[in-house]
């Protein structure tokens, strides 16, 4: 009589298990351009982290939509949206307005942590240039995924001494403390946290929008 095998059947029960752990662990970036202009987005990756396929550039009034995949292992890194930009290519590069230098606002991601975890913020430690917040989609019910970031347009009453030849506001002294009471969703210091606390466990997708509008903003239960 001829002997079962019965490791081949758990070998690719195995697999297949193995499979649907690593399609559920994927983690999307979605960057969306609510603003009036177009941006630039810059997609940075920390120091020996792998890169992610440039966004180019977004086009305004939420035409500008592009998801991008982060890599399957942890990965950190920074989004920013560049405006005014012009060139382009080896033999011209990008030169933007705003976002090459401060002022400008970042937003900060990190994914594929222990358990799952992911971590954002939207800092204004380098000023303001483009208002942005952050949304984790795809998650597990009960999870601390909330929304985070600054949707008000802090450059509207900048101070003639903070306002930036190019556009947006510089975190000159005294600054960090409007940003903060404005938007105290953000990071406006070096050690600074976000009022509303954070604990996001494998989210699906980690959408970062920029301008959003006035429905946005109320859906997001941010303060303006």
């Amino acid at each position: 009589m001829a002997k079962t095998n019965h490791k081949q059947p758990l070998a690719l029960a195995f697999l297949v298990l193995l499979l649907a752990t690593l399609a559920t662990a994927a983690t999307n970036l979605t960057l969306h351009n609510l603003c009036a202009h177009p941006v630039w987005p810059l997609v940075t990756p920390n120091s020996g982290l792998p890169a992610i396929a440039d966004a180019a550039r977004l086009d305004g009034h939420g035409e500008g939509l592009v998801t991008l995949t982060f890599p399957p292992a942890a990965w950190s890194g920074r989004v920013v949206a560049r405006t005014g930009c012009s060139g382009g290519g080896a033999a011209s590069p990008v030169k933007c307005e705003t976002g090459d230098a401060p002022p400008v606002t970042v937003a900060q991601v990190s994914v594929h942590g222990p358990r799952g975890l992911a971590e954002y913020s939207v800092s204004l430690v380098d000023g303001f240039n483009v208002a942005a917040v952050i949304t984790p989609h795809g998650f597990e019910q009960g999870r601390e995924c909330p929304a985070l970031g600054c949707a008000a347009d802090l450059a509207v009453d900048c101070p003639a001494d903070a306002k930036a030849p190019g556009g947006g506001c510089m975190a000159v002294a005294g600054q960090a403390e409007v940003f903060k009471a404005r938007c105290p969703d953000t990071r406006t210091t070096p050690t600074d946290v976000e009022a509303t606390p954070q604990r996001c466990l494998e989210p699906g997708e980690l959408k970062v929008v920029f301008c959003p509008t006035a429905g946005d903003h109320l859906d997001l239960g941010l303060t303006n």
